[in-house]
């Protein structure tokens, strides 16, 4: 199969070895699963998935019969997310096979997700009308609880500075409603990834991420990006700070960047976009509670106590924005956020490269 033909298919498609380990998958079977190329590598597909009548049995067959075979109706369901009805076509290729994936319910999946959407929209607008709202009454009462506190001592000074405390956590969380409601549109153009990538990382080292180490792995010779850069330095600076939050003392996040020409994205209007830029953030926490991974990016969804679950619903934003994408490849031990960006179009290469000089 040509790498034209691999890449223009609309379902998910991947090929696999004699011991039913991927050796390749397209754009839409990445979105599928929800994992990069590159991590799914030579990872066993039927581990990832399940089947009915068992993955391994059906490869099985097609290997010894050498002859194709397709599942109708079945169920299929990957990791714990709810089971999806599937036609599963699976066919012999040398040694190995290939899998096609057709999802009967992927428009009532389409459906959901854009009503899941605009029930967030309708959250973060409410949240944002009733942050401008108290934000007002919050200051007076922080105002009256000090001026209380000045002819205070011992216990009725502690629960003066608790109720100061507490509200300006409070307001800190309001404006942190009211960023992600008036974000603007990016201002895109060609830049250095690596350059907005050293400053969040200067920023992090000074701040949030003082008791950890960070590590560069940087491709030198990536080419530059389309995006606003205070806009990516905002993503950068969200995933720092969360990878930061989950590292113990002396914890280790790595940054990792490099150029992956194959990986291809399909839009939700059935395009497909180029995004050959990778940028991965790695850390060594404790991994991502399972019941918070499927909703990771909507928002007020957090696997931390007294978290906003603001932070990465605005990254996920960011990159929507950006016509990128971000991913989550998480265990205990080592959690992976990896940001796809589209390469800047060679006629801004120029304008970078005034804006360096």
């Amino acid at each position: 199969m040509t790498d034209a033909v691999w890449h223009a298919l609309p379902i998910p498609a991947l090929t696999l070895d004699p011991d039913d380990r991927i050796l390749a998958i397209n754009g839409p079977g990445e979105g599928f699963l929800n994992r990069s190329a590159r991590v799914l590598a030579e990872r066993n597909l039927p581990d990832l998935i399940d089947v009915e009548g068992g993955l391994a049995n059906a490869t099985s067959r097609v290997r010894r019969n050498g002859a194709p075979l397709t599942l109708h109706d079945t169920a299929l369901r990957i990791g714990r997310a709810p089971a999806l009805r599937c036609e599963l076509h699976i066919a012999p290729l040398g040694e190995g096979t290939l899998i096609l994936i057709s999802p009967q319910d992927i428009a009532a999946r389409l459906d959901r997700a854009s009503t899941s959407r605009s029930a967030a929209r309708s959250a973060i607008g409410m949240a944002e009308m009733l942050a401008h709202e108290i934000k007002n009454p919050l200051a007076g009462i922080t105002g009256a609880a000090q001026l209380l506190g000045m002819n205070l001592s011992g216990e009725d000074l502690e629960m003066t500075d608790l109720i100061v405390a507490e509200t300006r956590r409070i307001v800190k969380l309001l404006e942190q409603v009211e960023q992600f409601g008036n974000l603007q549109p990016p201002r895109r153009r060609a830049v250095n990834i690596h350059d907005v990538l050293d400053r969040a990382r200067r920023s992090a080292l000074v701040g949030f991420a003082a008791h950890t180490s960070i590590e560069e792995k940087y491709d030198p010779s990536l080419p530059p990006t389309l995006g606003d850069p205070d806009q990516l330095q905002q993503v950068f600076l969200n995933l720092l700070k969360n990878a930061a939050q989950v590292a113990q003392q002396d914890g280790k996040i790595t940054i990792r960047t490099f150029y992956e020409a194959a990986l291809r994205v399909r839009r939700p209007d059935g395009t497909h976009g180029d995004l050959p830029l990778q940028v991965e953030i790695v850390d060594d926490g404790p991994g991502i509670p399972p019941h918070v991974a499927s909703n990771l990016f909507e928002p007020f969804v957090s696997g931390r106590e007294n978290g906003t679950g603001l932070g990465l619903p605005l990254v996920a934003k960011i990159l929507d924005e950006h016509e990128g994408w971000i991913s989550v490849d998480s265990a205990p031990g080592r959690t992976v956020f990896r940001i796809s960006l589209p390469r800047a179009p060679n006629d801004m290469k120029n304008d970078l490269q005034d804006i360096e000089r």
